[in-house]
């Protein structure tokens, strides 16, 4: 009689947790090995990512730190002590390991920044069904990389965020770390089986894997057609304002994510202090300071301090300006019913 084994979660569109998948074991074709007991982030999504090539898109998890056990295996990550990529092992645990991402990443990597080194170019390719040449492909392989996979990477390596002179004012636990932390048995759980681990560790993997799709879809479909629009607006800038410091979007986007980075490659000084951009939601527009790097939430020029706070007919008497809606408390944003009111604010912003 063949046994049948749980061998992971589904996953739909929505990326809510379905039932287990009960498949013949005979149907596996490869296996990729980790370590059992507590799991971690990197391997929970390396063990994913795998899943995703086309070499290991059916393969069995083997979850064990036997070396007897693990030395036949198709692949091993985050366990064996062993970098062979044409082994495909992937460990980052043993003295002297220093690799990184490269692309002018420092990081060091973790199993998962393993994995995606080696397979990010043709996981991308096969989830977004496009040729592993493709210049999209190629965009999004470094993106990816810096805004979900070194976080997990430095991380797992104990990399702080920043320099710690002081406490944080406050505490994180939503982190995809922590969610995959906490999927982890309980200590006060009656069943504490391998089997019940093995069905946490796929659990998790769910999740690693749904925030992964997530992501790199979202890079693909939002933030790489944005750029070429906000890259526009800036070869245009003094067609809006003579010093160029302003910019107007043809549409609203996600133009955050990409104005610093295309200011330097486009050499543009002096940077740019707002951009104007219409309100999906009706037919006003919003003028909004620019940050002064991605991770702050300083601008660069905040709208003067008299207009914030402020609304509609008292806020267009003190700004002298009609047609003005709103300045947010901070000064980082604020709207006029026209798109020539908003320029006037960021001129007058600009000039104050």
């Amino acid at each position: 009689m063949v046994k049948l084994r749980v061998t992971g979660l589904a996953w739909n569109r929505t990326f809510a947790f379905q039932k287990p998948i009960f498949v013949v074991a005979s149907c596996f074709s490869t296996r990729v090995g980790t370590h059992d007991g507590t799991f971690h982030c990197d391997e929970v999504l390396a063990c994913f990512m795998l899943r995703l090539s086309k070499r290991f898109s059916a393969a069995q998890i083997v979850r064990t730190r036997d070396p007897d056990v693990l030395e036949p295996l198709d692949a091993v990550v985050d366990v064996g002590g062993i970098y062979e990529p044409p082994r495909h092992r992937f460990d980052h645990h043993q003295k002297g390991f220093h690799q990184v991402f490269d692309h002018g990443f420092q990081t060091k990597l973790s199993s998962a920044g393993l994995v995606y080194k080696h397979f990010g170019l043709e996981i991308i390719a096969n989830v977004l069904k496009l040729s592993e040449d493709h210049p999209h492909v190629h965009q999004l392989y470094p993106t990816v990389y810096r805004n979900f996979v070194e976080a997990i990477d430095a991380v797992d390596n104990g990399v702080n965020q920043y320099d710690l002179n002081e406490s944080p004012k406050y505490e994180i636990n939503t982190s995809l770390h922590s969610r995959i932390k906490r999927l982890n048995l309980n200590w006060m759980d009656s069943d504490q089986s391998s089997d019940r681990e093995n069905e946490a560790f796929h659990q998790a993997m769910a999740l690693a894997g749904a925030e992964f799709l997530e992501n790199l879809n979202y890079y693909a479909k939002s933030w790489l057609p944005a750029r070429s629009i906000v890259m526009e607006s800036l070869a245009a800038r003094e067609r809006v304002y003579w010093s160029g410091e302003i910019i107007k979007l043809s549409r609203s986007c996600p133009w955050k994510l990409h104005i610093h980075e295309l200011e330097e490659e486009m050499k543009i000084s002096p940077s740019i202090k707002y951009v104007l951009y219409p309100d999906d939601r009706n037919e006003k527009w919003r003028l909004q300071a620019v940050a002064i790097s991605p991770a702050r939430f300083e601008s660069r020029k905040p709208l003067p301090y008299l207009w914030t706070g402020l609304e509609n007919d008292k806020l267009s008497e003190v700004v002298g300006i009609p047609g003005c809606t709103f300045v947010h408390m901070s000064g980082f944003i604020g709207g006029n019913r026209s798109y020539d009111g908003a320029l006037a604010m960021a001129i007058a912003s600009l000039e104050a």
